[in-house]
């Protein structure tokens, strides 16, 4: 998938952009604080119908404003034209159309426009709690599988019921909380399979590009570890429901999952430096990107990548040049307030490629030079 142009209005500090970009790398450049990153934010909204930092749609316009605009035209692999538009007035829900046609529902739209973000915030991915990183299969899982969506859907239904049910001051009703810990059981049952399965398939390409970044230099795992692991999901739910209704909500369920993320044999959250949780962060990410490219139905995902080099060696920067500047790559979008480091990545690839200068919100392509 091809982002050929954009059209953006009132999006956080973008007042206005009409941008077309090159099929192939997209530098953008600037200091801290000038709309880099609310740019390709604004790309990522038009894939997930959501910011990539919020899920409150009003935080995202643009102060004193009333309403905010995005909308995109594609090419897909085949030829395909495809219009993307996003929009939100004050006080109104929001719409999103694909071709001038309202979805019934956002979750069909999720997946036409495959997308990988990796940002300066993701190494939340490795500090953060378990939320996060089941955000990480979730946000994968669903661009591609449409039964894993339906099913989160839901199991958070279920979920939130039950969680009512042991938060009343009465006893509840022991039929309708098995009701709902079966419904629980049945959607977790195909959430921790689903979720099993993209692990053991993404974990050999993540340890390969950690590799191939580290010079070899340390070994990096990534551990799936679930309530699902414990046996028939339905019974461990309702195995501790007395705990369960003292503390008000549910202790057990898919809803618990987390992954464990390991270099040399310990935890990366203690053991890792600065550069080695980066690059375990963008490995992963990329992992992400290549196992989306051979599932989500042959499409090639956009990759975006937000001041990726900070904290990184020389050494490890050159890897990962040598990576994205490769023909396993389709589109990038790429910011850094370091020139040297975009010009590296030109003078390894062959590609067509536009530069752009980001300062104050305001977007302007420059010249093509010769690096």
């Amino acid at each position: 998938m091809i982002l050929d142009k954009i059209s953006i209005i009132n999006y956080k500090n973008i007042q206005a952009a009409n941008l077309s970009f090159s099929p192939k790398i997209n530098c953008f450049i600037g200091n801290n604080g000038e709309g880099k990153t609310n740019l390709l934010d604004a790309i990522y909204y038009l894939s997930f119908c959501h910011s990539s930092f919020t899920n409150i749609d009003s935080q995202v316009m643009m102060h004193d404003q009333d309403f905010f605009m995005i909308e995109g035209d594609y090419m897909t692999e085949h030829g395909d034209h495809e219009n993307i538009y996003a929009g939100m007035k004050k006080g109104r829900g929001k719409h999103i159309r694909r071709n001038k046609k309202d979805y019934r529902k956002f979750s069909l739209h999720i997946g036409l426009v495959p997308l990988i973000f990796v940002a300066p915030s993701d190494n939340i991915l490795v500090d953060g709690g378990g939320e996060e990183r089941r955000k990480l299969m979730d946000v994968v899982i669903s661009q591609y599988d449409r039964v894993y969506i339906d099913a989160m859907n839901r199991y958070n239904k279920a979920l939130q019921q039950r969680n009512a049910l042991l938060k009343m001051e009465e006893e509840p009703d022991a039929t309708l909380l098995d009701l709902w810990e079966h419904e629980m059981a049945e959607q977790g049952e195909t959430i921790y399979q689903k979720r099993e399965e993209f692990l053991s398939r993404l974990v050999p390409v993540f340890q390969e590009i950690y590799s191939h970044i580290s010079n070899s230099k340390e070994t990096v795992s990534l551990r799936y570890v679930s309530h699902g692991q414990r046996g028939t999901l339905l019974d461990v739910i309702q195995r501790d429901r007395l705990k369960d209704r003292a503390v008000g909500y549910s202790l057990h369920g898919i809803h618990r999952d987390d992954l464990e993320m390991l270099i040399d044999g310990y935890p990366m959250k203690k053991e890792g430096s600065q550069g080695q949780t980066k690059t375990f962060v963008l490995a992963l990410k990329l992992a992400q990107f290549d196992f989306l490219r051979r599932t989500s139905s042959n499409t090639t995902p956009l990759l975006l990548l937000d001041d990726i080099f900070d904290k990184l060696d020389s050494n490890r920067v050159e890897q990962i040049v040598e990576l994205v500047s490769g023909d396993n790559f389709g589109q990038i979008f790429i910011t850094d307030t370091n020139r040297e480091h975009l010009d590296k990545i030109l003078r390894h690839s062959q590609h067509n490629y536009k530069l752009f200068d980001v300062n104050h919100g305001e977007i302007t392509e420059r010249r093509t030079e010769n690096v």
